[in-house]
């Protein structure tokens, strides 16, 4: 009991701290990023807290796993360095007993994990699409100033003319809008958001449009009750929260491909926990006189390998190149199965040592025979 006490605390404690710093180095360089944005005009100040706030449980969900897998790679390669996994090992509590501790705070790390991949962090960007859309109507309309032509849009090729503004400065009224060619008169116009696309659209109501080029005497005429004029594109911080702003629940009812590619890498977030252990635990066996940092390269370098093939295999599930009943598990069992040989590697090796040093007595104990006969 006192062993598995020792043993969590230093797992946690090292996990939440190499996770905290992990967190900062992380949130500080995207408030950099949305800082210089806000200062330049792009977005508006009070868009970088909450765009930082929601943002954060996807960081963590990505940040807690390399944490876990740091610290066991640290403990358990301070413990070997110093020759306290010796003295267990000598005591009986041997490599098996160690492992079964471990998935203690295995079971903990996967729970949580699982509850930000799967809710938290869609649940987030849910909240942070629904404030990317409200921005979005708010943003062209606030500055434009009645009895003027405003440029509108984001490259400002459409020049636009309004009587009047309503006092909730969302609905124009007599709108004169010129796009290049194109002339439009209507009686009112409202900007609107579409759901599917996320881009934006200034819809007119009661009006007329003209077309026609420069030298040319006819205008093509045409009256209509409604007509939508393309403002903007989505931006790739709305694009981006918009897909993950789609629950799990929805995920699994629905049967489109990336839906379900999805869906396979929020599960994979959380399958990622137990895997990484069974990867880091024998990476983490080093000899005292090896250093407790010796196989930290490697170790970091396989968990980005499985990570970006995690993002890879997602797209290639999306892009129809892997079937949808092999989804990313394959990805999975190659990792596991890793894991599984680097566990084994040692006991094969124990083994072989062992037959090496029985052959080596019984080589000598045979030679001391004959040269008591001689």
């Amino acid at each position: 009991m006192i062993l598995t006490r020792y043993f969590l605390k230093e797992l946690l404690t090292s996990t939440f701290v190499i996770t905290g710093i992990l967190m900062l180095i992380v949130v500080s360089a995207r408030l950099v990023v949305h800082l210089n944005k806000a200062v330049a005009g792009i977005i508006p100040p009070e868009a970088v807290f909450y765009t930082i706030i929601y943002n954060s449980p996807s960081f963590l969900q990505l940040i807690l796993p390399l944490g876990f897998y740091i610290s066991i790679l640290l403990v358990y390669g301070r413990m070997h360095s110093e020759n306290e996994m010796t003295v267990l090992h000598a005591t009986g509590f041997g490599p098996k007993q160690i492992f079964r501790i471990t998935m203690a705070p295995v079971m903990v790390m996967m729970i949580l994990i699982g509850f930000l991949s799967l809710w938290l962090a869609p649940t987030a960007a849910d909240k942070l699409d629904t404030y990317y859309q409200e921005q979005q109507q708010e943003s062209e309309f606030s500055f434009i100033t009645p009895g003027r032509f405003n440029a509108i849009g984001k490259k400002g090729g459409k020049v636009s003319y309004a009587e009047t503004l309503s006092t909730d400065r969302k609905e124009m009224q007599q709108v004169f809008i010129a796009d290049g060619d194109t002339l439009l008169l209507a009686e009112s116009g409202r900007q609107y958001v579409n759901p599917e696309t996320g881009s934006r659209f200034l819809e007119l109501t009661n009006g007329r449009r003209f077309t026609g080029s420069a030298g040319q005497k006819e205008l093509q005429t045409m009256e209509f009750e409604s007509y939508a004029v393309k403002i903007a594109e989505e931006s790739k911080g709305a694009k981006k929260a918009r897909q993950e702003s789609i629950s799990t629940a929805a995920l699994i009812k629905s049967k489109h491909r990336a839906h379900k590619a999805r869906l396979h890498y929020r599960i994979g977030l959380f399958l990622l926990v137990p895997i990484i252990v069974i990867l880091a635990f024998p990476l983490s066996h080093v000899k005292p006189r090896q250093g407790r940092y010796r196989k930290m390269l490697p170790a970091i370098i396989i968990y980005m390998v499985y990570y970006t093939t995690l993002i890879t295999a997602r797209k290639w599930m999306e892009q129809g190149n892997t079937p949808e009943w092999m989804g990313l598990w394959w990805l999975h069992g190659i990792f596991l199965s890793l894991g599984v040989v680097l566990m084994y590697i040692p006991m094969f090796e124990g083994k072989w040592q062992s037959r090496r040093r029985k052959k080596a007595a019984l080589l000598k104990a045979a030679n001391n025979q004959e040269i008591e006969h001689a």
